[in-house]
């Protein structure tokens, strides 16, 4: 059976929001450890709520950590920030790929108008007179294409029924 999803949002009860972070950090414990095990590679966690009055709570150990990150400290700075971000490089990244694809959906939308355009002109439906000039171009230029993309089809199939 599973969970209901949870919204994510502050626990205003103190005794749900320090059962939540208990719980929580031990998962996040838990998957730090199977990824050092799995993956083989070095990780450390370390976790601080000012909230509970908790102890740092540091996996492996704290000499671990210490070792972990003097020997992350010592790469070079391009090596160390080559993979990190921030909240705002983060959103930053998202907002460009979100507008890539957005870009990419709007020019696949606008062939697949063209072309609706190209097949009812053909069809005889008097579309053509209500388009503006920008319209039409892009329709001519949709339209060459298309006679190039046929006539080069025409050329390998003719140049593969000789052969």
């Amino acid at each position: 059976m599973s969970r209901k999803k949870m919204k994510l949002a502050y626990i205003t009860n103190d005794t749900k929001r320090k059962t939540t972070y208990k719980k929580r950090t031990k998962g996040l414990v838990k998957k730090v450890r199977e990824l050092t095990t799995l993956c083989k590679i070095e990780a450390c966690a370390i976790i601080l709520s000012p909230d509970f009055d908790s102890q740092l709570e540091v996996w492996p150990s704290h000499a671990g950590a210490q070792q972990l990150l003097f020997e992350f400290k010592k790469l070079p700075q391009s090596i160390r920030n080559n993979k990190m971000v921030n909240q705002e490089s983060f959103l930053k990244q998202s907002i460009a790929k979100a507008t890539q694809q957005l870009k990419k959906r709007r020019n696949e939308n606008r062939q697949k108008d063209l072309k609706k355009f190209m097949f009812q002109s053909l069809s005889g439906k008097g579309i053509l007179q209500s388009m503006n000039v920008k319209d039409l171009n892009e329709v001519g230029v949709f339209v060459e294409q298309n006679l190039k993309d046929i006539d080069k089809r025409v050329r390998v199939l003719t140049n593969e029924s000789r052969s």
